[in-house]
């Protein structure tokens, strides 16, 4: 079988690669070791964990808002089960959605494990063991990554769980421990606490989302704190351990002091995810691993000229629209087209309630650079249709070059954040200045008021309405 372009993994990355290499005429085929497309993202990553995500905070609402707002219920119960039901039907429709589109651009899907035998040649091992051979003249690598284990504390699947078993629990938690507060442990954790979990964040570092602004960690503690989430930030985590029906964990403050053992009935390990390429065979092409990633050049290329990897097996954020970005520009690249990735404006998304979405550079790390600027900020508690839809928590900051006014960062944590930051992206790409937005009409009432406050804020500390 021989093809212009095989892609090997169907997540974000790669069936984006595959859809986009297609429109451009080339023959393509994808291959995917699961029964179902869509990768971690759609099946066991983003999209079960939003539909989890909104369905908890539907309940957290009905439980504490919908008094307020004249609702008048009966006490609501959480069904774990059909929140589990209802996430895998999600699930369900955006796989079929995606099969759907290898059909429509006449992609041929190969299931099993592709591995190299040599730079245009792959094996695809099906589950039943039948081999077959593609080749093709350029191949892109998409595999993806999975969640990172403690090395002392490896997933059981039963009581040391990883994300993907917190997607499926039959059950709420009475006591759930969270190692890491970075994304998926908050998500995750958020969920369900607002379930009637009791829930506990054991983070390494002295922040939560430690990656984001430290404006973001500390107004995101403040707003979960309000779930009866609490923090053990500082700790280092020494010991997990399956007691049978509990799970009993250690840590020690990394600066000294009495260590904690907490008990709770699961533990969720979610304190990142390494590359996965496990049985690609890259051995077999000369292709060797720099701290687990695949090396790639600036056009993404491997040290095998034909072959190119994308998304998280190799260096940068592992994010799905950063890997569609790389699929689209690699494909685009091969039918000899110039394109671009802007890397500073990929923008990251905590989908908590409130959301937390930021683009650009950090305060802290402006301060390393030495770069001169400036800082503007507005709560939401300022705002018309924050105090209408009685979401208060939160602020919307800004960073500009304090010379030139251009926008160099911009951090919201609030309501409909993760939508709010497309408006920055698209600022910041056009390199417009705080003042520039702070000038465009933004209607009322709308939380992207918030928006052009802080910008007015950053300009000449004159915001409107505070």
């Amino acid at each position: 079988m021989q093809y212009n372009v095989i892609v090997i993994g169907s997540g974000p990355g790669g069936y984006v690669a595959a859809i986009r290499c297609a429109q451009l005429g080339m023959k393509t085929a994808i291959i995917e070791k699961y029964n179902t497309l869509g990768g971690t993202c759609l099946n066991v990553g983003c999209i079960p964990s939003k539909a989890l995500l909104d369905s908890s905070e539907h309940f957290h609402n009905a439980t504490h808002n919908f008094r307020e707002h004249g609702i008048d219920i009966n006490e609501p119960k959480a069904n774990i089960a059909q929140m589990i039901k209802r996430k895998a039907g999600v699930v369900k429709a955006n796989v079929d959605g995606i099969a759907f589109l290898m059909k429509k651009n006449k992609i041929e899907v190969h299931t099993g494990v592709g591995s190299f035998v040599d730079k245009n040649t792959i094996k695809v091992t099906a589950a039943d063991g039948n081999e077959t051979q593609l080749t093709a003249e350029k191949i892109i690598i998409a595999t993806g990554s999975k969640p990172t284990p403690l090395p002392f504390a490896p997933f059981d699947r039963k009581r040391i769980i990883s994300s993907t078993e917190a997607l499926e629990l039959q059950e709420i938690p009475k006591h759930l421990i969270v190692v890491g507060g970075g994304v998926i442990g908050m998500e995750l954790g958020s969920v369900y606490a607002r379930i009637g979990s009791k829930v506990s964040v054991v983070e390494f570092l002295d922040s939560l989302i430690p990656t984001m602004d430290g404006t973001m960690g500390k107004e995101l503690q403040k707003a979960t704190k309000k779930l009866g989430m609490e923090f053990y930030l500082g700790h280092k985590v020494v010991a997990v351990e399956n007691k049978g029906k509990e799970v009993v964990l250690k840590a020690e403050p990394k600066n000294g002091g009495a260590a904690i053992e907490l008990k709770g009935d699961y533990c969720l390990v979610s304190i990142g995810r390494r590359p996965y390429t496990d049985g690609l065979g890259l051995n077999n092409i000369g292709i060797e691993l720099d701290k687990g990633r695949i090396p790639v050049d600036d056009h993404l290329k491997t040290k095998v000229d034909n072959v190119y990897a994308i998304g998280d097996v190799v260096r940068g954020a592992m994010l799905a629209h950063k890997a569609e970005e790389e699929g689209v520009y690699v494909a685009e690249q091969l039918a000899g087209q110039k394109p671009h990735i802007n890397y500073l404006l990929i923008p990251g998304v905590v989908y908590t309630w409130p959301e937390v979405a930021s683009v650009g550079y950090t305060e802290e790390q402006l301060k390393e650079m030495g770069r001169a600027y400036k800082v503007g900020s507005f709560p939401y508690k300022a705002l018309g249709r924050a105090r209408a839809s009685m979401d208060l928590d939160g602020l919307v900051k800004i960073l500009a070059d304090k010379e030139t006014d251009e926008i160099l960062g911009a951090h919201i944590i609030g309501a409909r954040a993760a939508d709010m930051i497309a408006a920055a992206v698209v600022a910041m790409e056009y390199r417009a200045s705080a003042e520039d937005v702070s000038r465009m009409s933004h209607a009322h009432p709308t939380y992207m008021e918030a928006f052009k406050e802080a910008c007015l804020a950053a300009t000449a500390n004159r915001p409107i309405h505070m």
